[in-house]
């Protein structure tokens, strides 16, 4: 494989992981039900609800990604790194989240009728396993990077190889540009009008040709 479709695979894990991980934090993950409470409840919990730790590293992901791109060398192994940590920490954060006592603990913030002497029933659903999904695509892209990121191309290696090309061409062009104006300004008969319109004698420089 190319070092740039490497890069592009990094870049593709690093964005679904990121993407994974935010989808996951706005969907419900816990739901918690209080029957015999004064006032029977049922509450639903999202990622956010449960620390939103997961979705915070999501995002910070995101940052990475941009950063994968416009760094080279030894700084991308670096971020490669610190989206690996990212990976990590939202695949930790999000099956701590899910623990019985940091879920009640939510709920109880949520309402107080959770803490008057009540024995809620908890369920979990799979929106959490989806966030552990995207921080561990997530932490490959990061250590992906981190190993092999030094040898991919920059952002703009294939603009600083074409430019100077592009220059040189662009002076050869200007001066022909020049050239051939000079050379169709003596067969023009609007020129004659230029000049005398710039106060010089078009006669005096014919002249001086000859």
């Amino acid at each position: 494989m190319t070092p740039g479709r490497e890069r592009g695979l990094a870049a593709l894990l690093c964005a679904a992981g990121a993407g994974l991980a935010l989808l996951a934090a706005g969907r419900t993950w816990a739901t918690v039900q209080a029957e015999d409470a004064i006032t029977p409840l049922t509450q639903n919990l999202t990622g956010g609800d449960l620390g939103g730790a997961a979705g915070a590293l999501g995002w910070a992901g995101l940052a990475g990604l941009a950063a994968l791109f416009a760094t080279r060398g030894r700084a991308r192994s670096c971020v490669g790194a610190l989206i690996a940590l990212f990976g990590a920490g939202i695949a930790y954060a999000s099956a701590a989240a899910v623990q019985r006592p940091n879920v009640l603990s939510a709920a109880g913030d949520k309402s107080a009728l959770l803490n008057l002497g009540t024995e809620p029933a908890m369920d979990v659903n799979l929106w959490w396993m989806v966030s552990v999904t995207g921080g561990v695509l997530l932490a490959v892209a990061g250590l992906v990077t981190a190993v092999r990121g030094r040898r991919w191309p920059g952002m703009s290696a294939r603009y600083e190889r074409a430019a100077p090309a592009g220059n040189a061409a662009g002076g050869s062009t200007a001066g022909e540009g020049a050239a051939g104006e000079g050379a169709a300004g003596e067969g023009d008969p609007s020129a004659m009008w230029k000049s005398l319109d710039r106060g010089e004698d078009p006669t005096a420089r014919t002249n001086g040709r000859r």
